[in-house]
């Protein structure tokens, strides 16, 4: 694969024949007794990976005489083109580490975390490589690819376990996961997520020109939802962001980058909507398996344990999530700033 290649998002790209020199000396010493270290099979992942430059790879060597293989991913941290604005790059690695050790949450093992920029001019951690396939959502996954070839019965299996994985985030207690508590002193955890968005809007819009944003915004806060249950929010709860086995199982669930403990519907709320996207909001079936707006509800509240009432609420303040990230992606692509298009936070608000 070329690092020409268009499929290729990355917000930076090296060469990787150098990076493989590189990260091998840096890995001989996190590997005490490993001799002959090489690195093969380097790759940028391709349509994914926007956010952080990674990259893939196979590690090799021999240790006390045995020959040993590992599957390994670096995730460098961004320092331009920035997607978000908060800087959670440390809290992300600590996350996984917290979900990989509860044992109800299945992520990539986390390796190592280094915080030196000096060998690839930024901190990066290293974790493990999860072998699996990715309901990709261009085209839409319930469109074309494997997931429409599936049996029904693969899909059905799959849904119920990535719906189950959602929800065994919310096993997981708050109080373990303080360390992404957000700038701001807040009355509870909830406003953490909520004002995130409102210094997020802030950040792409500075002399106020996104006047239906900021009053769909405004609209949202004043409606704050009643039911608001604790919980740890992923960050960008979707199918796409799970790897899938063979089986069709959950073999990881991906991108943590940006967490908080905003609250468990927050995620729900993300999934739901982000389902509506690949289906039904472009006139798309669900596909035969597949779980309904209403079954993945009713599923997800029994395994978290927790009311999903108010979740209307939610999913429109994803749809204002979302039209933020949109007008940050087209800064990111070089487009030229254009009128403020109406707004879908507005039309949902006036349901």
């Amino acid at each position: 694969m070329s690092i020409t290649d268009p499929a290729i998002v990355a917000p930076n790209v090296r060469d990787l024949n150098i990076f493989a020199t590189t990260m091998a000396g840096w890995l001989g010493e996190r590997i005490p007794k490993a001799r002959d270290l090489r690195l093969t099979d380097l790759r940028y992942p391709l349509g994914a990976g926007m956010s952080h430059e990674t990259i893939l790879f196979d590690a090799s060597w021999t240790e006390d005489g045995r020959t040993m293989h590992r599957g390994m991913v670096v995730r460098i941290k961004p320092t331009r083109h920035f997607v978000y604005q908060d800087d959670m790059f440390d809290q992300q690695y600590r996350l996984m580490q917290l979900m990989h050790d509860s044992g109800g949450v299945r992520v990539a093992r986390p390796l190592w975390i280094e915080h030196d920029p000096e060998l690839l001019g930024a901190p990066y951690f290293v974790m493990e490589k999860v072998a699996g396939r990715v309901a990709v959502s261009y085209p839409p996954y319930s469109q074309t690819g494997w997931l429409v070839d599936a049996a029904p019965a693969d899909r059905r299996r799959m849904w119920v376990d990535a719906v189950t994985q959602l929800a065994a985030i919310q096993k997981v207690p708050v109080a373990d996961g303080a360390f992404l508590n957000l700038p701001g002193d807040f009355a509870e955890h909830f406003d953490q997520e909520t004002d995130r968005w409102r210094r997020y809007l802030d950040w792409i819009d500075p002399v106020g020109k996104l006047v239906l944003l900021r009053d769909g915004f405004d609209r949202l806060r004043a409606r704050k939802p009643v039911n608001r249950p604790p919980g740890i929010v992923w960050g960008d709860a979707r199918l796409g962001n799970m790897m899938i086995a063979d089986d069709f199982s959950v073999a990881a669930v991906m991108d943590w980058e940006q967490p908080s403990l905003g609250g468990a519907l927050h995620d729900l709320g993300w999934w739901l909507y982000s389902d509506h996207v690949q289906t039904a909001g472009r006139g798309i079936p669900v596909l035969d398996g597949m779980g309904s707006r209403d079954e993945t509800i009713t599923l997800w509240s029994e395994i978290a344990g927790k009311s999903a009432a108010d979740i209307d609420w939610y999913e429109i303040f994803v749809v204002f999530k979302m039209e933020c990230l949109g007008v940050r992606m087209q800064v990111l692509r070089g487009m030229a700033a254009v009128a403020e298009p109406g707004s879908q936070t507005a039309r949902y608000l006036a349901r």
